[in-house]
């Protein structure tokens, strides 16, 4: 059974001004943003070092897509497994020793020169991405269930937008610096830089992190503001919490209404992997700009999808706000942004750089527009499977990340172009606008029959 989702908020903590509420909430927030710049950061070392990586091991176009495709494969299949730990365990504590491992793993990578073969580097890079994408499989799923935890329902929107959005900034910032740490020091030095900021964000995240009824720093008329609100307080890792049945767990594989959200994941998720991977590479050797050039042109786009995420949060929210039903508020961001990014195909028709850049800008506003499946998922996941659930809707999600680098690899390395790749990555757009308006119905919180 479903129950429509809470979303408003009632009685005088709802009342208090905002100034006696605190806001302690929004430095958990900073948090999470932070680790979110790092983990897309990291991701996405590969595809800015990929071109000098290629001419030093001797990869062809379909190798890189392989390689690409490691992370995936193992954050795909980390996902519920990370879910489960987040449930059990908190975020705090596995959420920290993911950012520690993931940092270990990034600077892994900078050591393949090492490998006495071009044969054998390769394998290791595979190995080192894989194991990159195992452990930061609990990161996103740790997002959502501290934004469960931290934030009412007429606030999550934004929450989950700006956290969501952090992947964006990491290319504004990343990208242009990791192209010149290559250009003048060597691809190697990205993934040592990126590794030690990782252990430096992991030492304030113990310093911080933690759940909203027991952190010191959290005021009781803010913990009330947020309960009334419908955030859920009650999720706290040392409580004792009943042993889930396969038969409970399997409802979230049988609800048509999560299927639209899955499918709906999968598809933004294949635009994203686009962008993180072959799009710099795609500058480069199918538009013809240097490496530098790409380091601060991919900014562009970087930023006009961060600025379409937070408006598709502030949007999501107003409409709430202004008494439009959560599923329609969650739903018209979605749609329109979707609807936007299947423009990316355009560039296969026009020859100025310039012109391929605005509409690679204007489909990355719409991805960010539409990046509100995290909000989807805070709204409706069963209250005693959070992580879980988040967990089964980024490992299905991320299929796309497997998926979407070793089929554009593959097209351009049979048809020396593009183009055929672009029309691929567009049509998820009208995939994922099907998914949210037909399949799915209209969101609520999925309440699990018990076995």
């Amino acid at each position: 059974m479903n129950q429509p989702l809470d979303t408003g908020l009632t009685g005088a903590a709802a009342r208090a001004p905002a100034a006696k509420r605190g806001r302690f909430r929004y430095c958990i927030l900073g948090l999470i943003f932070a680790a979110t710049v790092l983990n897309y950061a990291d991701r996405s070392t590969l595809s800015i070092a990929g071109t000098s990586i290629t001419s030093e091991l001797g990869l062809d176009p379909a190798s890189l897509g392989l390689i690409f495709s490691a992370f995936a494969w193992a954050y795909a299949i980390g996902q519920v497994p990370g879910g489960w730990l987040l449930d059990r365990f908190g975020a705090k504590l596995v959420y920290g020793c993911s950012i520690v491992l993931w940092s270990l793993f990034t600077l892994t990578q900078g050591l393949v020169h090492f490998f006495s073969t071009a044969s054998a580097a390769v394998v290791g890079l595979f190995m080192m991405r894989f194991m990159l994408g195992l452990v930061e499989s609990p990161a996103f799923p740790g997002n959502a269930r501290i934004v469960s935890t931290w934030f009412p329902t007429a606030e999550r929107g934004l929450a989950t937008a700006l956290f969501n959005s952090a992947q964006y900034l990491a290319v504004v910032l990343f990208m242009p610096l990791m192209a010149w740490i290559t250009h003048t020091y060597g691809w190697q030095n990205v993934f040592i830089m990126m590794a030690c900021l990782g252990f430096a964000l992991a030492v304030v995240w113990f310093a911080v992190m933690g759940e909203p009824g027991s952190h010191p720093r959290m005021s009781s008329a803010e913990f009330k503001f947020i309960e009334a609100g419908g955030a859920l307080t009650g999720l706290d890792a040392k409580k004792a919490k009943p042993k889930l049945k396969r038969q409970e767990v399997m409802q979230l594989f049988t609800s048509r209404m999560m299927w639209g959200i899955y499918i709906g994941q999968y598809c933004i998720t294949a635009l994203t992997y686009f962008f993180i991977t072959w799009f710099p590479i795609y500058l480069i050797k199918g538009r013809g700009m240097s490496i530098m050039t790409v380091g601060f042109v991919a900014a562009l786009p970087a930023i006009c999808g961060f600025t379409g995420g937070v408006l598709g949060g502030v949007l999501s929210d107003w409409l709430i706000r202004k008494g439009v039903s959560p599923s329609k508020a969650r739903k018209t961001p979605f749609m329109l942004g979707m609807a936007l990014s299947t423009c990316i195909v355009a560039a296969n028709y026009f020859d100025s750089n310039a012109v391929v850049i605005v509409i690679m800008s204007l489909a990355f506003f719409g991805k960010g527009l539409g990046a509100v499946g995290w909000a989807v998922v805070s709204d409706t996941a069963p209250r005693e499977m959070t992580g879980l659930t988040g967990g089964v809707f980024n490992g299905l999600g991320n299929i796309a990340g497997i998926v979407t680098p070793i089929v554009i690899g593959y097209v351009v390395a049979t048809t020396g172009s593009f183009n055929d790749a672009l029309w691929f990555v567009s049509a998820h757009g009208v995939l994922a606008i099907l998914a949210y308006g037909v399949l799915a119905g209209q969101f609520k919180r999925l309440e699990i029959r018990k076995a």
